[in-house]
């Protein structure tokens, strides 16, 4: 599914040859599982000596990295909240996450990103509000930006894929 900004692909992200990736990350940044640990897998050790060097990350907020033996060029990597019941301010925290992502991939020059469904492992967060907030974030971010942006939402399983063609209107 494809609009000028913003394309929807289901698949794995650690092969898309895209200026960033985005990795749904534990605060330690030293890896874990899902998607965390497929980037860490496909990125080789020199990603975890990075992610060693910058010492964590706290929720809401993203750091970046060089993408070693991935085709993407730069890693972001993201914490995502913990969904807590909805009164923790996990649905700020996540919309953070994305504008903090794309800000710095700003910074960083890169103009092709792509997320993964962030804290809807794991993390449990609710898929169809992440998806909205998701979303959201990423249609604000880009009105507000004269840069020429291009978002890729990965999604790994047909159900998330399902909610994002629904609210993409695709």
């Amino acid at each position: 599914m494809e609009n000028e900004a913003i394309s929807l692909i289901t698949g794995d992200i650690t092969a898309l040859q895209v200026d960033a990736i985005v990795n749904a990350a534990n605060t330690s940044l030293l890896g874990g599982g899902g998607v965390d640990g497929a980037i860490h897998r496909a990125a080789g050790p020199k990603l975890l000596d990075a992610c060693r060097a910058i010492g964590g990350c706290p929720t809401g907020e993203a750091r970046i990295t060089p993408g070693f033996n991935l085709p993407a060029r730069c890693v972001i990597h993201t914490v995502g909240p913990v969904w807590r019941g909805g009164n923790h301010n996990e649905e700020a925290l996540l919309y953070a996450c994305y504008t903090q992502s794309l800000k710095l991939g700003l910074e960083n020059q890169c103009f092709t990103i792509a997320f993964p469904n962030i804290s809807t492992g794991i993390y449990g967060f609710p898929r169809q509000r992440a998806a909205e907030i998701a979303i959201g974030a990423v249609q604000d971010f880009i009105s507000t930006n004269p840069a020429r942006i291009k978002v890729i939402f990965v999604c790994f399983d047909n159900e998330n894929f399902r909610i994002y063609r629904q609210l993409l209107g695709n």
